[in-house]
């Protein structure tokens, strides 16, 4: 176990990160790095920013986003730096969605009413989640605590549209291996980009003056040729666990998985660009923009006029099938039971005192939102009661039993605020449970300290407050890593040994160089045009960056049984 209850002996050969960060104008970017172990690497040092304030812009090192302490929960006490203990240290990557983005089965043509249809980036995924992959590995220990990392966790949409192909890749990612990330056609790219639709960023066509070279977006010969080269992730150097996301168990993380009208197509030679009906390609709009469910009585032919080399790969996976892909590798939280029952959710081992919970907030009905089945509501009740010796049960009674307590830290794809869809799936037509009754049964129990999730790819932090302190937590909610700004977050627990407990959240980007040659085929320079293009997008929305208090934070709650 790390204990590093004196900064002067972290320290060590790092003062001169602290002399850096000293000579940066803004003081609570010297605060931080005062505090903490180490800043290097992370965006506790600098952080990707605009060369330019308007048009296409390259990205260059920006100030690094301060240090927020949040007494939102509970007081913080003035000598905890030198007291703290830490308890656990954990990577947060969520929403990677490696996609195979030459697939027949995508909807690029709807970029207009939901931006996640068609990125000018996405063809560079599997670079940029090789390059996250290096930068935790060089990280290798939280920066507040100097305690070895003790797992990742990947919260979902690890895949962009459920195919064997992508979490082909994503495995690779994450283990370590070669990728060569193309389907279809062996010397040509199929997909949106060479289209010559001016809708689309048509990146190696010069005559096409799409809105994305009109609006200043380069024009890069043999874009496709480097994106779809070979290359290799050194796969991560510390245990990692899965958790279900929609994109992982669902069509474009939208429609039924098993809904007929496309089902087919995913391994066919015709790619999908709208039904032959207009009423049925309203419908399909009203899904991508509005969460309706109108799709579902839809039934109609779809158009032909546009066809790709098929590739078997690109088959869509089971969630069974999900689960027993991690087993060779070690499960990854999934196991032989998983596989055999079909259940989505786990527990694991973080640390000493520390219990994951991974949840499955999808729901197999079908669309974006999510909620938990009756039958894993229950389990998830049951596991936090044998980890509690005080806690309240339904009836609003304190309840006592002489059992060790754990520390619990909650995952899930689905925020508190998006598990709302309570459909019922056909297959399994049991009660389904929404957010709001989730996050009042965490309450219950005073030992979870995070409820830690992605999907909405936005930076976010809330406390959820209840008159008991020790029945408060915090919901920690992080950016994708495809759309700007392409985060991942540390998330260290420590003991401050007067009463209360810290969350320290750190977020960082990718180990590419913020800005690298155009022309590069390097890993690195690929994946340093993955964030640039994605940081350039007409899509892009500013909110999802988060407020400071939403990124980079120390999150003080009261300790539980203390």
């Amino acid at each position: 176990m790390s204990r590093p209850t004196r900064r002067a002996f972290l320290k060590g050969a790092s003062g001169s990160l602290v002399t850096a960060a000293l000579a940066a104008t803004n003081a609570q970017l010297a605060q931080a790095a005062d505090r903490s172990v180490y800043t290097r690497g992370t965006t506790l040092e600098q952080a990707a920013a605009p060369v330019a304030t308007s048009g296409y812009t390259r990205l260059t090192a920006g100030p690094g986003y301060p240090l927020v302490v949040r007494a939102d929960l509970a007081e913080p006490r003035p000598s905890r730096d030198d007291t703290r203990t830490g308890l656990a240290s954990i990577v947060q990557f969520t929403d990677l969605h490696v996609v195979d983005a030459q697939s027949p089965v995508r909807f690029e043509f709807l970029n207009t009413v939901n931006s996640s249809a068609c990125r000018p980036q996405e063809a560079l995924g599997t670079q940029g989640a090789a390059q996250l992959v290096k930068r935790i590995n060089d990280l290798a220990k939280g920066p507040f605590t100097g305690r070895r990392f003790d797992c990742v966790v990947s919260t979902g949409d690890n895949t962009d549209n459920h195919e064997h192909v992508e979490l082909e890749w994503y495995l690779a990612v994450m283990n370590g291996g070669v990728i060569t990330p193309n389907t279809g056609a062996s010397d040509r790219w199929e997909g949106a980009q060479t289209s010559g639709n001016p809708q689309y960023y048509n990146v190696e066509n010069a005559s096409v003056r799409d809105r994305y070279v009109s609006a200043g977006f380069p024009v890069l010969d043999g874009f496709f040729r480097r994106a779809t080269a070979a290359h290799r992730s050194p796969g991560l150097n510390v245990r990692w666990f899965s958790v279900f996301g929609n994109h992982d168990d669902s069509v474009s993380g939208v429609l039924p998985s098993d809904w007929g009208a496309l089902a087919a197509m995913y391994t066919g030679d015709v790619k999908f660009t709208g039904f032959t009906s207009g009423t049925s390609d309203a419908a399909l709009r009203r899904t991508f923009a509005t969460g309706s469910t109108a799709i579902k009585g839809v039934s109609s032919s779809t158009k032909n006029t546009w066809h790709v080399t098929p590739d078997e790969r690109r088959r869509p996976f089971t969630p069974t099938e999900y689960m027993r892909a991690h087993l060779p590798s070690g499960g990854h939280g999934f196991t032989d039971e998983n596989v055999a029952t079909g259940r989505g959710y786990y527990t694991f081992r973080i640390a000493d005192g520390v219990t994951g919970i991974s949840l499955d907030s999808t729901n197999r009905a079908g669309f974006t939102e999510g909620s938990l089945g009756h039958e894993q509501f229950l389990w998830l009740q049951r596991v936090l009661t044998a980890g509690s010796s005080t806690y309240v049960d339904f009836w609003g009674r304190t309840q006592r039993h002489a059992v060790a307590d754990e520390m619990f830290v909650i995952f899930s794809h689905h925020t508190s605020t998006t598990m709302t869809n309570v459909l019922l799936d056909p297959a399994t037509p049991e009660l389904r449970h929404a957010g709001r009754e989730v996050r009042d049964t965490l309450m219950r129990f005073r030992n979870v300290v995070a409820w830690v999730n992605g999907h909405t790819h936005e930076n976010r932090i809330t406390a959820h407050r209840h008159a008991d302190p020790r029945r408060s937590f915090w919901e920690i909610n992080t950016a994708s890593h495809v759309d700007f700004p392409q985060h991942a977050r540390i998330i260290e627990l420590c003991d401050n040994a007067d009463g209360t407990l810290s969350l320290y959240t750190t977020l960082v980007e990718s180990a590419a160089p913020y800005a690298a040659s155009t022309t590069g085929q390097d890993q690195a320079d690929l994946a340093s045009l993955y964030r640039e293009l994605s940081y350039n997008d007409p899509n892009r929305s500013a909110a999802l960056m988060g407020a400071d208090a939403d990124r980079n934070t120390e999150l003080i709650l009261r300790h539980p049984w203390r």
